[in-house]
């Protein structure tokens, strides 16, 4: 089966430390507990879209080690086509070393390792899978270069969406002009734009800065106060609510909505973009939840069934 929806991005390995507090230069501090998991923004995002049902394909890079073992085993359980996920004979895999404090406070290091080995002609050699895509979905974790080429392949043959981030204060503007949708989270949105502490009240001026910038459309997440959206042939910000939780984790939230949000594109585009929207904010709530990552994003089961009529 044609996979719907296609991610070119990362994949990463996540070793987390849970700390009284975070640790000083030079200093030893005794830690809780310690968890293994499977994260990388593209990864992330084609496991929720998978969760929810849709036919997905993941065009990515490991390292030639023992993780990229276990995610594969991942993938083949999710059910995605993993076919063009490229192992690096000579690199690791990419890895997060996240220390979290008791008072929710984290310093994280990433190393990209393989992610860093995704070139624009591995994507060329994948050509057919991503012109036949229903949607495309890219990140910021792998080389600038790399999204790029996958855009231009795709362009013509469905919709695209860019997740901003990790966020770059300026990103190659042919990228936000390509893409049909740009989406990144409020302190990404900061970062691009330099308006500080983006929120409801300022989100019209932030929204008219990524359209200047070059941008079709800006889907901009609030977390708790859900998303705002706005587009070259409708400035006017559409504000979407969410409903609001106690959350356990948030990690791994903007990449639920994503995977979510690409979802309803895909297999109900006749669906207006902030009801779109809404939908992929109700699996991002959902996902915070629940601790972890993969573990935290529901299936299509654990859901209402009138989000998929």
């Amino acid at each position: 089966m044609t996979p719907k929806i296609v991610v070119v991005g990362s994949c990463m390995i996540d070793f987390t430390c849970y700390s009284p507090r975070l640790p000083k230069p030079g200093e030893t501090v005794v830690g809780t507990k310690f968890e293994k998991n499977y994260g990388g923004k593209g990864a992330n995002q084609c496991v929720t879209a998978a969760k929810l049902g849709g036919s997905t394909a993941l065009i990515a890079s490991l390292g030639f080690d023992t993780f990229a073992q276990e995610y594969l085993e991942i993938f083949k359980r999710e059910n995605i086509d993993a076919s063009r996920v490229k192992i690096q004979s000579d690199k690791h895999s990419g890895i997060a070393h996240i220390i979290v404090a008791e008072n929710g406070e984290n310093s994280i290091v990433i190393v990209l390792g393989a992610n860093e080995s995704l070139t624009p002609e591995y994507v060329d050699s994948a050509v057919d899978v991503i012109k036949s895509a229903n949607v495309l979905l890219c990140q910021f974790e792998v080389p600038l270069e790399t999204t790029l080429r996958a855009l231009k392949l795709h362009r013509g043959h469905g919709l695209s969406i860019v997740n901003g981030a990790p966020a770059l204060e300026n990103p190659d503007p042919e990228i936000l002009r390509l893409c049909d949708i740009f989406c990144v989270n409020e302190t990404e949105a900061e970062i691009m734009t330099g308006v500080q502490s983006v929120n409801p009240s300022n989100i019209q001026q932030v929204t008219d800065k990524f359209l200047a910038k070059g941008c079709n459309a800006i889907i901009i997440t609030l977390g708790p106060l859900g998303a705002a959206y706005a587009s070259k042939t409708n400035r006017c910000v559409t504000r979407i609510l969410t409903t609001e939780v106690h959350p356990v984790d948030t990690t791994g939230a903007g990449d639920a909505f994503l995977g979510a949000f690409a979802y309803f594109k895909a297999y109900h585009p006749q669906l207006p973009m902030d009801e779109c929207i809404r939908r992929a904010c109700t699996v991002a709530t959902r996902s915070v939840l629940k601790f972890g990552t993969h573990a935290s994003f529901p299936t299509r089961n654990d859901l209402s069934g009138d989000l998929f009529g």
